[in-house]
């Protein structure tokens, strides 16, 4: 399970993640994984994931067989991708889609943050798109990380980077499937936005 978040705060956007990786009961912590990161860069744009740990590896090997980056700057635009994007997990990466008959929608079985000069945007499992305004977070610690982020947004002295960072510490100080160290990305948010 995992921790992920972002925050958007005085002209800059970021992304963090907990870097714990869960197997059943076993934990599988950075000190032990090498490839332990939740955030990839896609183009612009940082994204982060929860779900399964292949997920990662999926995306980045998706948009890295892509001839240019998709644009994930509008919900419109995420939506188009991940619309695509779901086909594509059927198809190409094996995605299970034995569903729940009270689905309406096939789940593309992850949650994704995204940060970028644009701003920070959320794709839920059934490629629901939400562009956010202030924070918010995904995965199994995501109400340990709002009530944190919620407490020091406020807080003039702390930066988009400090409100995300300190969620996923919150996460991981209280919820036995996040873990520290945290990684983080910093975005200058485009003029305008």
């Amino acid at each position: 399970m995992t921790t992920i978040v972002v925050a958007r705060k005085e002209g800059r956007v970021a992304i963090a993640a907990d870097t714990l990786t869960k197997w059943g009961n076993g934990k599988e912590s950075a000190d032990y994984v090498a490839n332990h990161e939740k955030i990839l860069r896609v183009g612009d744009s940082y994204l982060a994931v929860t779900g399964s740990a292949t997920f990662k590896l999926i995306l980045a090997d998706y948009f890295a067989s892509l001839e240019t980056p998709p644009p994930l700057d509008s919900v419109a635009n995420i939506f188009g991708v991940w619309n695509a994007l779901h086909g594509v997990l059927k198809e190409h990466y094996y995605l299970q889609t034995g569903e729940d008959k009270e689905d309406d929608l096939e789940s593309s079985r992850m949650d994704v943050l995204i940060a970028n000069p644009h701003g920070i945007f959320g794709v839920a499992a059934h490629r629901t798109v939400q562009e956010f305004t202030r924070f918010y977070a995904y995965g199994s610690g995501s109400p340990y990380a709002l009530g944190a982020m919620y407490a020091a947004y406020r807080a003039p002295s702390l930066d988009a980077e400090a409100v995300a960072r300190l969620g996923v510490m919150a996460a991981a100080e209280f919820h036995d499937e996040s873990g520290l160290p945290v990684q983080s990305c910093v975005l200058d948010l485009q003029a305008g936005t």
